[in-house]
């Protein structure tokens, strides 16, 4: 946890508190007067964000951590991203801490799920592939092909995908591979446009 930011936006009182509270020492606490300053620091970087009040309609919040404190929290326009949490005033520090660690739960479990494949990202957790704002539901077995072929800079043989996707022999029988793949580029071409997305070799299938 001691790699982690707490930027809090708003409310320079409550920011002094907290820096000087033992209980958060492992973080590095900064305070902000310039939102959009804020949100543009938070990009690569373990950072969770306090905001007092609403946020602005302008203001897009990206996915990272994010607890929003206010007087009142309107339950109806909570959003349903999991790494939103929300605080209603008054609030103890107890209750700020428990956001912290539950947000910080979350986020390093959404971090573990995703991977990168050249331009795409791989989630494990919800079994998509995402490229800029377009995304694509795969299936399990998709989803298994596609970790393989981040785990490996070289072409994968049909046998290889065989023996770790379907645990089948390399004896097998079968066109399964063969199969999946053609409806996994059909799937990739049409959602993201990309035609050579799987290639392959007489070594194998390479991406």
């Amino acid at each position: 946890m001691n790699n982690y930011i707490i930027s809090i936006f708003g409310n320079k009182i409550f920011f002094e508190i907290v820096n000087k509270m033992k209980l958060f020492s492992k973080f590095k606490i900064s305070y902000y007067e310039d939102l959009d300053l804020c949100l543009k620091n938070s990009k690569n970087k373990n950072q969770i964000i306090v905001l007092f009040n609403n946020i602005p309609e302008n203001i897009k919040i990206s996915n990272f951590p994010l607890i929003l404190i206010n007087k009142s929290i309107d339950q109806t326009k909570k959003s349903f991203d999991d790494l939103k949490e929300y605080l209603e005033e008054p609030f103890t520090i107890l209750d700020f801490e428990k956001k912290i660690t539950s947000l910080i739960a979350k986020y390093e479990f959404r971090k573990n799920s995703l991977i990168n494949l050249n331009n795409y990202i791989i989630d494990k957790n919800e079994r998509k592939i995402k490229k800029n704002n377009l995304e694509l539901k795969l299936s399990e077995k998709e989803i298994n092909f596609l970790i393989l072929f981040s785990k490996n800079d070289k072409s994968i043989s049909r046998d290889e995908v065989l023996k770790n996707v379907w645990k089948y022999s390399s004896e097998t029988e079968t066109h399964t591979v063969e199969t999946h793949i053609h409806r996994l580029r059909k799937k990739i071409a049409k959602k993201f446009g990309d035609k050579n997305f799987i290639k392959n070799n007489n070594k194998g299938y390479y991406i």
